[in-house]
């Protein structure tokens, strides 16, 4: 928490100080009415003289009028201060997660970042706030109460040494066992964020496997956890105010007794041992307050720990240093491959299998690189090395010749364009959405954008163009109008190299095949007038997608299975002429280079052999 204050509470430093400030004399009142009250009592009601008692009256009304005052401007000033500071720490905590490497958002998990950028926040603002209000107050006016009670008759203050302890024990008692549970308390929330989210985002899903009574027990079990966890809290909880407000009033009671003696012999007054009474009352509420105190700051404590973790996460990627790296000069006779691969390797985590291990290769500018595997070979972990949202544990990934560790992040991000395997869309509209990489792009670039996406039909057949209205995530479009709409995305601004990661897989096989050409003529067209020809990387588990690359990379468990062209790889590398055989229809394999399928090729199913692709 003093970490947080020290890094986000600068700008509100003479907020903390205006508002104890007036607290401070807001209990300096607070003090003075026990007083105020025995002079009325002792020389007003006792003596029977009423101008006493409403001149002690009056005195007693300005005192509160100013005690509001103050109260007041200390209310303004803890608002400013913890709306501020949660505003700032939210801002900080959303920009510091978008540094992030894909490792770090990996190892945290959405639900939770959610989780500490709402929840967590709010409990560090509750705690800022009642901090201005209340922690000068209640110390305060519990210290000050005992002082002056002890002023009065120290006799009487022997009860204040006794019930002080007593209640400062049971705090302790509770205290010590309620604070582990507030950091299980945290973590438990995250786990029903958690939930909530995989169920909320996956409703379709859900409702077609009709999981919808499992999903409910699993959202309950995570619930009833998180809720006896919080019952065992308040348990503990309610213990604190039943026995501090016994021991207050039997301090009461024993106060009255002993007072009323010491009334009857003639050592104290009336109105002391009301004013007695009250300091009493006032000291033992301040300790119950500062028992709430504590159990608001300890639950801050935990949310700012946690959200600490993530403002001091290092990202383990970032361009600190790096200059702008000069690209190929068009017509170079001899240029720099686009993309290079040197015995990388990536896993996820110490002590990890490899998900991509030794892969090398390069492909030229203008060519086009395939890459095809199994489900879980790791060809989008391999594309994301590139524009690096992962970095290579071991050898190295460049562009342009240029590792890609030496671009600064900026530039390499415009010079490579992704379209990801999930569509991702936000609220706004077309143009919004397309204007991503280049805000300044023209009507004409996008629709140029979107004609090669085969985006175009749609987007003008909407009545507001490229003014229509996006839904969050793109749900008012059918998933292959999202899937083009990410690819006109990636190719607003003219990027030098484009990877496709399964970004076709919702397009039907005439759509798919109109983009791949409007690709290569974007490429052609580059390399004519002068500029450098669009690279391209085409991630896909149809054989049709990637079949007419220059060169395709055959990926099995992270590693390179194959490398060369179709006609090639169905010659020498078994596992991509399984999947050919898998996919393509009998007359296409039969009419590959070389020589047919072997004899003891298994025959392909008719109901295989009559659709293409998958």
């Amino acid at each position: 928490m003093i970490e947080l204050l020290r890094r986000f509470g600068g700008k509100f430093r003479r907020y903390m100080v205006i508002g104890p400030a007036c607290k401070l004399i807001e209990v300096i009142f607070d003090l003075l009415t026990p007083l105020v009250i025995a002079q009325m009592i002792d020389k007003g009601i006792g003596a029977h003289d009423v101008n006493a008692v409403v001149r002690y009256g009056v005195v007693l009304a300005a005192m509160a009028v100013i005690g509001i005052s103050f109260t007041l401007v200390c209310q303004k000033m803890a608002a400013l201060t913890s709306q501020g500071m949660g505003t700032d720490i939210r801002g900080a905590l959303y920009q510091h997660i978008n540094k992030l490497s894909y490792a770090e958002l990996d190892r945290f998990g959405t639900p939770s970042l959610i989780t500490r950028i709402t929840n967590d926040v709010n409990q560090v603002q509750l705690a800022v706030a009642l901090g201005v209000r209340m922690l000068i107050r209640w110390p305060f006016l519990a210290v000050g109460s005992m002082c002056a009670a002890l002023a009065i008759d120290l006799k009487l203050g022997i009860i204040f040494l006794i019930c002080t302890p007593a209640i400062g024990l049971v705090f302790w008692f509770v205290m010590a066992r309620c604070i582990p549970y507030y950091k299980q308390l945290q973590a438990k929330l995250d786990r029903i964020a958690l939930i909530c989210r995989e169920g909320l985002s996956g409703a379709r899903v859900v409702r077609a496997f009709v999981r919808e009574d499992h999903e409910r027990e699993r959202f309950a079990q995570a619930a009833d956890d998180q809720a006896n966890t919080a019952i065992a809290v308040g348990k503990l909880s309610s213990i604190l105010n039943p026995v501090t407000f016994l021991v207050m009033n039997l301090g009461v009671c024993a106060i009255l007794w002993v007072g009323g003696i010491q009334v009857n012999v003639g050592e104290l007054t009336q109105g002391q041992v009301m004013a007695f009474v009250n300091y009493m009352t006032q000291t033992l509420t301040s300790i119950v307050y500062v028992a709430n105190l504590v159990v608001v700051f300890t639950k801050a404590s935990a949310s700012a720990s946690r959200i600490n973790e993530v403002l001091n996460c290092v990202p383990s990627i970032t361009d600190e240093d790096n200059e702008p790296v000069a690209l190929p000069e068009p017509g170079n006779v001899a240029p720099v491959p686009a993309l290079s691969f040197d015995h990388a390797s990536f896993s996820f985590g110490v002590g990890a299998a490899n998900a991509v291990s030794d892969v090398t290769l390069e492909l030229p500018l203008g060519k086009t690189l395939g890459i095809i595997g199994g489900t879980g070979s790791g060809k989008s972990t391999l594309v994301s090395l590139i524009p690096r949202l992962y970095d290579a544990g071991t050898g190295s990934v460049s562009v342009m010749g240029a590792d890609v560790r030496t671009w600064p992040l900026d530039q390499l991000r415009h010079v490579v364009a992704t379209v990801p395997q999930r569509t991702s869309l936000v609220s706004g509209t077309i143009r919004s959405n397309l204007t991503w990489r280049d805000e300044s792009a023209t009507d004409d670039e996008l629709w140029a954008a979107l004609d090669m996406a085969q985006a175009s039909e749609f987007v003008r057949n909407k009545p507001q163009g490229l003014d229509a209205p996006v839904e969050a995530g793109g749900k008012n479009f059918s998933g292959g109008q999202r899937q083009r709409l990410t690819i006109a995305r990636a190719l607003v601004g003219s990027p030098q190299v484009l990877i496709m990661d399964d970004s076709a897989s919702a397009l039907d096989f005439k759509t798919d095949a109109a983009l791949r050409h409007a690709v290569r003529e974007r490429s052609v067209r580059g390399a004519a007038e002068g500029g450098l020809p669009l690279t391209t990387v085409i991630v896909s588990q149809r054989v049709s997608t990637v079949r007419d690359a220059d060169m395709i990379c055959v990926l099995d468990h992270g590693s390179v299975a194959g490398l060369g062209t179709h006609d090639e790889l169905y010659a020498s590398c078994q596992l991509y002429r399984e999947i050919c055989q898998s996919q393509l229809r009998r007359e296409e394999l039969e009419g590959q280079q070389g020589s047919a399928a072997p004899a003891s090729a298994p025959t392909v199913p008719a109901s295989v052999c009559a659709k293409e692709g998958c």
